[in-house]
């Protein structure tokens, strides 16, 4: 499992795929599908353009990875996880199969979700690309709109050590004829995602260059904003219950693509995307994105882990009032730590940890390699640990923020 080892457990190619869902008798071809791929905010893109459909009336389906707590959170339809008696029949039905090909986990799970939203007969299906996008086994659907959320680096010992090289794993997913959003135009990966766009005639918008958002403030835990299309308003005051600012990133991105859907059939009325917007966690059950756990001491988690992660992170703290900042940090041997660490601010203090599971770097070694940047802080057998001291240290006007990894925020959660 890529989850545990990394990428030992990766089959670089679709063909267990393919395999299982002509198996299956290809059930991602009997539903409508929308494909979201990206570094960063590709789950809060899914999530929110999930909550909008619903909102709209379409039973929709969402497909997303990691889970946080429970396996059964990457399949769900109208924020409902898909059944224990669905993924176990599932597995039991498909066992000969999957013993005789040795598909990844993840493979399998996407197998799953696509027989379970076939079975289900949802009018979409959100489908969260899990690892680049080209190779991914999500890239067998010929979905009705396809979106890119950002390119920055991760995973580059898979997907390419340049932005470009990254862009064009998850350019993999742009189809003949299918449009297109980008949520950020830049300036390394622009003619990347053009060129691939020319070649199969796929209409192409970058969200960020037609879409502004304005009038941005805070109110309580909601974070709010209106978005502009040149001089016209499309939308005024939109509340986001997702209240991370790097949330007004992927909020053009779904406006973009809501626009774009709006186009080519999809009825969205604009009441669908307010309340959607400002409900996304309660839809979808989303975790982990600027989560606030508890407050007196205020107790924020984000899964936020490569480099442009972190720098939305560290834009968030430094806007949230606070005396002492307190970290409780662990990370994964296979991400770029030395990076992430010139990063943090050595005010805080540090609570180093690791996660349960074979790809983490000991508590101890990312002690030692903080140090080099003159992070100080103590070792903790547990992130539970590791919590439960920073509790003990705070004041009420200091703030706990927990993270460093996806499976840091798993464990608290």
């Amino acid at each position: 499992m890529f989850t545990r080892i990394g990428a030992a457990a990766l089959k670089k190619d679709l063909h267990n795929t393919i395999v299982m869902c002509e198996n299956l008798g290809n059930p991602q071809n009997k539903f409508k599908t929308i494909h979201v791929a990206g570094t960063n905010g590709k789950g809060s893109t899914s999530h929110m353009l999930a909550a909008i459909l619903q909102k709209a009336g379409y039973k929709t389906g969402l497909y997303t990875s990691p889970h946080l707590k429970d396996f059964r959170e990457r399949i769900r339809i109208n924020g409902e996880m898909i059944s224990e008696s669905f993924v176990t029949s599932f597995t039991a039905k498909e066992q000969e199969l999957i013993e005789s090909i040795s598909p990844s986990f993840f493979e399998v799970t996407v197998a799953m979700a696509f027989d379970y939203f076939a079975a289900e007969k949802v009018d979409v299906a959100i489908i969260e690309v899990g690892l680049g996008g080209r190779l991914d086994s999500t890239n067998i659907i010929t979905p009705e709109l396809s979106v890119i959320t950002n390119i920055s680096f991760d995973h580059t010992h898979l997907l390419g050590n340049t932005l470009q090289e990254i862009a064009m794993e998850k350019a993999g997913i742009i189809k003949p004829g299918v449009p297109v959003v980008i949520g950020e135009r830049q300036e390394e990966t622009a003619e990347v995602f053009i060129e691939k766009a020319v070649l199969v005639s796929s209409p192409l918008v970058f969200a960020n260059t037609v879409l502004k958002a304005t009038a941005i403030h805070h109110e309580g835990r909601s974070l709010i904003a209106s978005v502009n299309e040149g001089e016209v308003c499309l939308f005024k005051d939109l509340k986001l219950d997702l209240s991370g600012t790097y949330q007004l990133k992927n909020m053009l991105t779904v406006i973009a693509s809501v626009k774009k859907l709006n186009q080519i059939g999809y009825q969205i009325p604009d009441e669908a995307v307010y309340s959607a917007l400002a409900n996304t966690v309660k839809i979808t059950g989303l975790q982990g994105r600027w989560q606030i756990l508890a407050e007196n001491p205020l107790i924020i988690c984000d899964t936020g882990h490569n480099l442009a992660g972190i720098q939305e992170v560290l834009k968030n703290i430094n806007a949230t009032p606070h005396h002492q900042l307190h970290m409780v940090i662990g990370m994964l041997k296979d991400k770029d730590i030395t990076s992430v660490l010139e990063l943090l601010p050595a005010t805080a203090k540090y609570y180093f940890c690791q996660p349960e599971l074979e790809r983490a770097m000991s508590a101890n070694e990312l002690f030692e390699r903080a140090a080099v940047f003159n992070l100080s802080g103590q070792v903790y057998d547990s992130v539970k640990s590791a919590l439960n001291s920073a509790k003990n240290n705070a004041q009420t006007d200091d703030l706990i923020f927990i993270g460093g990894s996806t499976f840091v925020v798993a464990e608290v959660l």
